[in-house]
């Protein structure tokens, strides 16, 4: 059964909206991306929905309202970036970039479809508000750190988010890109780890434990902040101190619940690459049309 659900260009909070507005903006904008994205990988038969309704919220937050990032400014180079280290989850990418106005929504029906340019990683050729090519992990953070380098050489204002996922940071890549992002003193460099303790097949902790990741990242010469991943306000409030005063980069723990807030999905380590059946589709619009 091919399913379809309308996606509005949902746009960016404006300077007049209270926080209540922009908290509202962001999470209804969260809502949508989530229903459209889930019928996106079911249609396409591929994708990997868990990881990707993991970060949903971070996304919305991020492209809704807090990066400097416009259809008018798209080419500018000032304009901040952010990384999808965890490239797995593009459809979820793909679907927020369309509801901020940075992607043709029409454009969402041909995700992995025969010479679509929506693969199932993201490609910078091919779609302009992608900042680099992610997908083998580990690849995004240091692209990122190089990124924030660059601007830091520059002076420029620009800031640069990565978003990884926790088991990704298994890959010692990254401890390498962290502390030499310390010794650099990128305070225009933010990292948002993915926390929800899952990946392929298994928990974190019982393939390779992170655990005190924030230790971990603090002895890296991080400015580490815990966020609930899924609480717009207090993401809002981690975003907003970036740069940190300390002059650190920020390394932020998003706590999320893979799947979220779908009830057969969250949690479920399962659906980190399981497409969902006739039934589960339905079921999840429901859900989410419950949350409207």
């Amino acid at each position: 059964m091919t399913v379809s659900v309308e996606l509005p260009v949902v746009g960016r909070t404006t300077p007049d909206m209270s926080r209540e507005e922009v908290i509202a903006h962001i999470k209804e904008g969260a809502r949508l991306i989530r229903r459209k994205d889930l019928t996106l990988v079911a249609n396409a038969r591929m994708g990997h929905l868990g990881g990707e309704f993991s970060i949903t919220d971070v996304l919305a937050t991020l492209y809704l309202h807090v990066l400097n990032v416009t259809p008018e400014n798209l080419q500018d180079p000032e304009r901040d970036r952010l990384i999808l280290s965890k490239g797995h989850a593009a459809c979820a990418l793909y679907t927020t970039l369309a509801a901020a106005g940075l992607l043709d929504v029409a454009e969402l029906e041909t995700f992995v479809q025969p010479e679509s340019r929506l693969n199932g990683h993201p490609n910078r050729l091919y779609v302009d508000a992608v900042e680099a090519n992610t997908g083998p992990l580990g690849h995004g953070l240091p692209i990122a750190v190089g990124q924030a380098i660059a601007a830091q050489l520059d002076g420029s204002p620009r800031r640069v988010f990565v978003l990884t996922g926790d088991g990704e940071l298994q890959e010692g890549s990254n401890w390498e890109a962290l502390m030499f992002a310390a010794q650099r003193r990128l305070a225009n460099l933010c990292v948002v780890a993915d926390r929800n303790h899952l990946q392929q097949g298994a928990t974190t902790e019982d393939t390779n434990d992170l655990t005190p990741l924030d230790d971990k990242a603090r002895a890296f010469g991080m400015e580490v902040v815990d966020v609930d991943a899924h609480d717009v306000g207090a993401l809002l409030d981690a975003f907003a101190k970036v740069p940190a005063a300390s002059g650190k980069p920020t390394f932020i723990i998003a706590h999320s619940h893979k799947g979220h807030p779908i009830s057969f999905m969250s949690d479920a380590v399962a659906w980190h690459h399981k497409l969902p059946t006739d039934a589960e589709v339905e079921q999840a619009l429901a859900e989410l049309e419950a949350l409207a």
